[in-house]
């Protein structure tokens, strides 16, 4: 429709006249007091009547969680006797090792041969070296509590996973039900999670492991449905006509043609509960993400960055495990002759386990690595900060004061200064320009919630800071996206950069920046930026890389150079993968955002925070659930925009 650039060029103006020349009369500007609804008491009143006096029979629902609880604990305390403790006979300082953990030989070989398991001595070699790593550099303690978490949280996240994926296959209703259950959970911000788990099931690591299992199943339900829903009719069709009754079936046939499409969803899981330790150490987990937590806190840069690159390297070795195993669940292969023969690596393991403990006994080194072999980079990294900041101080500085006066200040002045149902129209107004009446009810509909949270300065501040965060990062990442795809070895090299930003923990982001730039809102937008980076240059690249060769060899033969090759033809065919792209930034984006209220941001995430200080349940799930509504406001308008692109390239193909 040609109409449209001229209604939004139209709106462009009449926001600036607003913004700047016109005096906005009271309750206009934010929404007025009569149209808040005390949505944060309500949900605080419901929670407290569920933990006090909800019952089901003579059994409180509070018996139920800490019940359940104590149920999940008896695995995770074998995790943690296993790799951690062992078993001991008394406590603290009078305490005696009966039997030792897991030492530091036995699971560094484990590694190496499941590495060698799932793909070649290559793998193993690298996944072993990784696990040396946090030995050497004296992480393997916390490293082993971290693992001992996703041990447990793994097995429940896709075993959860999977019993909904399969029962929404087989009833539609549910599916319904399901899948804005699904956008929820994949959209409020991770802090939220802690709170009702705080209040709930207690302060503790088991109910940091339960808020992580939460955290991580919802990829593994969306795996499965799409796993199982690709399994071709005909192979169904004859476990039918063989006489499988519908447990078999699922069993015996469809779940073993989709186990390799299903270790994705595990490889998901893996990473979004590594990506949860940090958060979860808020309420008891312990672990690496509790060492980067007290880093941040005292802005220890040292300290901080090893532990976070412990986590890196432990993601690394489960992420590169994952894929290797996802990729051999499709081969097939296997061994012949007896039990021996065919588990020489499990036989390796038990053996250097076997030994390990034995020796341990005699030779310590064997069983714990020495603290005197331990190497630190705490100082060299702490000696760089503070040489940046007294070589570099003026022009970080003058960075940080151009950046605020030209760019942040303006553009949050600008979105405050805008009355709400200005802001509510045009969102509703996009909707239906981009995808018709339902989408245009939808977002209105997100809209007015956020109206009436209260929360609308909050929320104005946090789209000011995503807004800006993913102009920054888009125009970063999608020059590097070109440049990734217009080679084999520049896209080498910016992959390996690329994955290195994925796999560092969130919180990483926060301890250089602020040791360079204080606190504020440029060093949460230099955070977000770092962070949301990874999928402007990836989804770029991969839609490049995607753009029919017959296309380009038809510019070619046009006479079209390199450049116009590339503005002509094989942009404007990656526009609905870039689409994609500037989506999954924004909700990087967005997550990002609540993590960096610890630098003194005063958004939504601010708001989330205070309420997880405060165990204020209803105050955390509002504004988590603000968060959450503008996140499907970005997610769904995008996504009708790339759906419009698509249609409009197959309609001129």
């Amino acid at each position: 429709m040609k109409t449209w650039p001229l209604i939004w060029a139209g709106l462009a103006v009449v926001a600036l006249v607003l913004a700047r020349a016109v005096a906005v009369p009271d309750g206009w500007l934010w929404p007025p007091q009569a149209m808040h609804l005390p949505l944060a008491r309500w949900i605080s009143a419901g929670m407290a009547w569920l933990t006090d006096s909800a019952a089901i029979g003579p059994v409180t629902v509070k018996d139920l969680t800490r019940g359940f609880a104590r149920l999940i604990e008896a695995p995770y305390e074998a995790a943690r006797v296993l790799l951690v403790e062992g078993i001991t006979e008394g406590r603290g300082r009078r305490a005696t090792t009966i039997v030792p953990p897991l030492s530091w030989v036995a699971v560094t070989v484990a590694a190496v041969a499941l590495g060698h398991y799932a793909r070649d001595i290559w793998l193993g070699l690298i996944a072993g070296a990784l696990m040396l790593y946090l030995a050497v550099f004296g992480q393997w303690d916390s490293a082993m509590i971290t693992l001992a978490s996703i041990v447990i949280a793994v097995p429940l996240g896709v075993a959860g996973g999977l019993g909904l994926g399969i029962a929404a296959l087989h009833w539609r209703p549910f599916e319904r039900v399901l899948s804005p259950v699904l956008d929820l959970m994949q959209t409020v911000p991770t802090f939220a999670y802690l709170v009702p788990v705080l209040v709930l099931f207690g302060f503790g690591p088991v109910a940091a492991l339960l808020a992580t299992v939460i955290y991580a199943m919802p990829p593994m339900v969306r795996v499965t449905l799409v796993a199982l829903r690709g399994v071709p009719p005909e192979i169904v069709d004859f476990a039918n006509m063989a006489g499988c009754t519908p447990g078999q079936r699922m069993r015996k046939v469809m779940l073993p043609v989709a186990l390799p499409d299903l270790m994705v969803g595990v490889n998901q899981v893996i990473m979004l509960s590594l990506n949860m330790v940090i958060i979860a150490s808020m309420i008891g987990a312990g672990g690496l993400g509790a060492d980067v937590l007290e880093s941040l806190r005292r802005l220890n840069i040292g300290g901080g960055i090893e532990a976070g690159l412990a986590i890196t390297a432990l993601a690394v070795v489960l992420d590169r495990l994952g894929q290797a195993l996802a990729t051999r669940a499709g081969g097939g292969r296997g061994a012949k002759g007896n039990w021996l023969r065919r588990h020489p690596r499990t036989v390796l393991v038990l053996a250097v386990t076997l030994i390990s403990a034995a020796a341990g006994y005699l030779i310590p080194a064997v069983q714990d690595w020495p603290k005197e072999w331990t190497v630190t980079t705490k100082g060299f990294w702490a000696d760089l900060m503070q040489w940046i900041n007294v070589n570099y101080y003026d022009q970080l500085e003058a960075l940080r004061n151009w950046t605020l006066v030209n760019l942040l200040i303006p553009v949050k002045d600008f979105l405050l200064a805008l009355p709400w149902p200005f802001v509510l129209g045009t969102v509703a107004l996009a909707g239906w320009a981009l995808g018709g009446w339902r989408l245009a009810a939808l977002t209105g509909a997100l809209g007015l919630f956020l109206a009436a949270t209260g929360l609308w300065e909050q929320a104005m501040i946090t789209l000011y800071l995503c807004g800006v965060s993913v102009l920054i990062a888009m125009c970063i990442g999608v020059p590097l996206g070109i440049w990734a795809a217009s080679g084999e070895t520049a896209g080498k090299v910016i992959g390996a950069v690329i994955d290195t930003l994925q796999t560092l923990p969130s919180f990483v982001y926060l301890i250089p920046v602020v040791m360079l730039f204080r606190v504020g809102d440029f060093s949460a937008m230099i955070a977000v930026v770092l962070y949301a980076l990874v999928p402007a240059v990836r989804y770029t690249a991969h839609g490049l890389r995607s753009v029919p060769e017959e296309l380009i060899e038809a510019g070619i033969v046009s006479g079209a150079t390199r450049g116009q090759i590339l503005r002509k033809i094989r942009l404007p065919m990656a526009v609905p993968m870039m689409l994609l792209g500037l989506n999954q930034t924004i909700l990087l984006a967005l997550s990002m955002l609540v993590i960096t209220a610890l630098v003194g941001t005063r958004d939504l995430g601010q708001e989330v925070y205070i309420a997880l200080t405060k165990a204020d349940v209803g105050r955390g799930l509002v504004a988590g659930l603000s968060v959450a509504a503008i996140a499907i406001i970005a997610d769904r308008l995008i996504g009708a925009a790339a759906k419009g692109a698509r249609e409009r390239l197959e309609g001129g193909a």
